[in-house]
């Protein structure tokens, strides 16, 4: 990786840092960096993904000098759909995804945020798509997953204010999972995405596809998919071994090792 992206792993948990002080803008070559991240989680699978930021802030948003540099909607579009791609790739990922946001998360870094299964906060983050004040509606698709979180209304005031919100409000409107403590909260954070990890990874890549098909066309479409999802699990490692060790040693003792 980069500098400004860098990807680890601590077992089965690949921890992805942003890294581009001081504020974490997107631009063109983070934009890069971050396609070639996914890039190596799309061919090397881990068994769970953190994302995070280091830094007083994870992202004060856009480099705008992007958005003047374009010449022509055609051109502006080429430069969206690109950028479009970057939460589309995460949402895509065979594995659990989480987000930690330790301080402010502006724009990008928040459309990156929903398009993750879960949003781990500091009680002193904040939120935002302030795009209005370059006369822009957001392009990453934060508005739409927003909606599927929080719903249209929340989406629209959210977007059309261009206010920043605290986690507190953000896990009311059930867009962020869960707040933890300030002190130790990028620990904490490793320490929850790590027991993702250690779970049945194929079994949430199944829990993925079924809330997917339920996002496309809600219960009838998820119930249309479900039981053909959940049989291929019989094909895994995990769910013989952890269905043996439930008949031999009780509930809760199994291992799980993502195949």
């Amino acid at each position: 990786m980069t500098d400004q992206v860098r990807l680890d792993h601590d077992g089965g948990l690949a921890v992805l840092t942003i890294d581009a002080p001081p504020l974490n803008l997107y631009t063109a070559s983070l934009q890069a960096d971050l396609a070639a991240a996914i890039g190596t989680l799309e061919d090397t699978p881990a068994r769970a993904l953190l994302i995070r930021a280091e830094g007083k802030i994870v992202s004060g948003g856009v480099d705008v000098s992007l958005f003047d540099a374009q010449g022509s909607p055609a051109e502006a579009k080429v430069l969206f759909d690109e950028m479009l791609a970057v939460p589309d790739r995460i949402a895509a990922l065979p594995f659990p995804t989480v987000f930690a946001a330790h301080g402010l998360c502006l724009t990008w870094a928040f459309e990156v945020a929903v398009a993750c299964d879960l949003i781990l906060a500091a009680p002193r983050a904040k939120f935002g798509l302030v795009e209005k004040v370059v006369g822009l509606t957001p392009t990453m698709g934060g508005t739409q997953r927003l909606a599927a979180r929080a719903g249209v209304g929340r989406a629209k005031e959210f977007v059309m204010t261009g206010d920043t919100y605290d986690a507190a409000t953000m896990e009311r409107w059930n867009v962020v999972n869960r707040v933890l403590p300030d002190e130790d909260f990028d620990a904490a954070a490793r320490a929850f995405a790590a027991r993702l990890a250690e779970g049945p990874t194929r079994a949430h890549a199944a829990t993925k596809r079924v809330l997917d098909h339920f996002s496309a066309g809600g219960v009838p479409e998820a119930n249309a998919h479900i039981t053909t999802i959940a049989a291929s699990l019989f094909e895994t490692e995990d769910l013989r071994g952890a269905v043996k060790s439930f008949l031999t040693d009780g509930p809760g003792k199994a291992t799980f090792s993502g195949r």
